[in-house]
């Protein structure tokens, strides 16, 4: 029997290689709808299949005999130092994963020396994730309550934000059909998901006893009583989002945020000129992870031709499907600044926590460095195209 089947917890995540291992780790500890809020997709989930098609289909052209010696990962983003070309993405309810929730995300990063986005759906309010330190990039959804958006957007100014990352692909929720076979309505599970609960002590006892059911923190004064909680939240949050987001609304947003300001789910070379004309400071090549629109094209796919269109206008990173180094050296070899990391990230949180977290960061910056060695580079900013066929 492979030892992935054997592992659970910290042991595990140590003995872990690859993120492969940690999604099995976690998929293990954590109750099935509790896994599948964090690994499914859209209606056939044909857009979370070809994320990694895509990727796997790119082939790299090695040079060789180059000196290799004292590689580094270390890049510059908005104009600091990061000590890699990674940002975790933002990511909502983790406090159903694990206790340390977005503290655990946002304290690994510190660590590694690269961004935390956090989202506007966090179960730990932005404040305080912010006494954890590190870079903190907020995440903002516009709802019809604007003021929500407006209070946000001032607490992380006050808080030290770095920038923010406008969600642009999700005020028109995707259909996941995962949500309807595991819930009798949203926040109440079906009898066969609530008793695999039962299955996983660890985790009642860690996430729900100890803590209670995780809440909304950075939007429960804007909720009803009774609504901040994961399960009163998840049935009317969905309500609140306003469809009618324009691009009229990214200089509102200016005028309320004095930071770098990315919009997050650009995937047209069109779109990305009018971020940069609207004064944006960076994008995220993104399809929500296969969570929104179906059949939906891959970021990697269109990275190359917006890059060569704005890559000397804004900061460009790009999510959706990076599972390995190798990922995100074809990323950076398209024109990439940075490569946004969710679910396997979420993988080594709902594994071990922080720990897991860190133990993610440690295996793809390995295979990172390993992979420029290969390629006969000595920094990722020797990546480029013609490395790739």
């Amino acid at each position: 029997m492979p030892w992935k089947r054997r592992a659970f917890g910290g042991r595990g995540c140590a003995r872990a290689l690859t993120v492969a291992d940690l999604r099995e780790v976690a998929r293990r500890r954590v109750p099935g709808f509790v896994f599948e809020y964090v690994e499914g997709g859209a209606e056939d989930e044909a857009t979370l299949r070809h994320n990694r098609e895509a990727l796997a289909s790119l082939r790299f052209v090695p040079q060789t005999l180059t000196e290799t010696l004292g590689r580094s990962l270390e890049t510059q983003l908005f104009g600091r130092a990061a000590t890699a070309p990674l940002v975790i993405a933002p990511t909502g309810l983790n406090g159903m994963l694990h206790p340390e929730g977005d503290i655990g995300l946002a304290r690994a990063a510190a660590a590694f020396g690269i961004p935390y986005t956090l989202s506007t759906l966090s179960t730990t309010s932005l404040e305080e994730v912010a006494k954890a330190g590190g870079r903190l990039w907020m995440q903002l959804y516009v709802m019809k309550n604007r003021s929500i958006a407006e209070d946000i957007m001032a607490r992380a100014a006050q808080a030290g934000y770095e920038a923010l990352v406008f969600t642009s692909d999700a005020n028109v929720f995707g259909s996941r059909e995962w949500d309807k076979r595991n819930y009798v309505r949203p926040g109440k599970p079906r009898l066969p998901a609530a008793l695999d609960a039962l299955r996983h002590p660890r985790w009642l006892v860690e996430v729900l006893l100890r803590n209670g059911m995780p809440r909304f923190r950075n939007i429960e004064a804007f909720l009803p009583p009774g609504a901040a909680s994961a399960v009163g939240g998840s049935t009317i949050i969905p309500q609140m989002f306003e469809p009618t987001i324009a691009w009229t609304d990214i200089a509102w947003i200016r005028r309320h945020w004095p930071g770098k300001l990315l919009i997050k789910g650009v995937l047209s070379v069109e779109d990305a000129k009018r971020a940069a004309d609207a004064g944006c400071d960076g994008i995220v090549l993104s399809n929500h992870g296969g969570r929104q629109l179906d059949y939906c094209v891959a970021p990697i796919e269109v990275l190359g031709e917006i890059a060569a269109a704005v890559g000397d206008r804004l900061t460009i990173v790009v999510d959706s499907g990076f599972r390995r180094g190798s990922d995100i050296a074809k990323a950076l070899a398209l024109g990439a600044h940075a490569v946004m990391l969710g679910r396997a990230t979420l993988y080594g949180l709902a594994a071990d926590g922080e720990r897991g977290v860190r133990r993610t960061l440690e295996m793809l910056t390995g295979e990172l460095d390993r992979i420029l060695g290969q390629l006969g580079c000595r920094s990722v900013a020797d990546l480029g195209p013609s490395l790739l066929r």
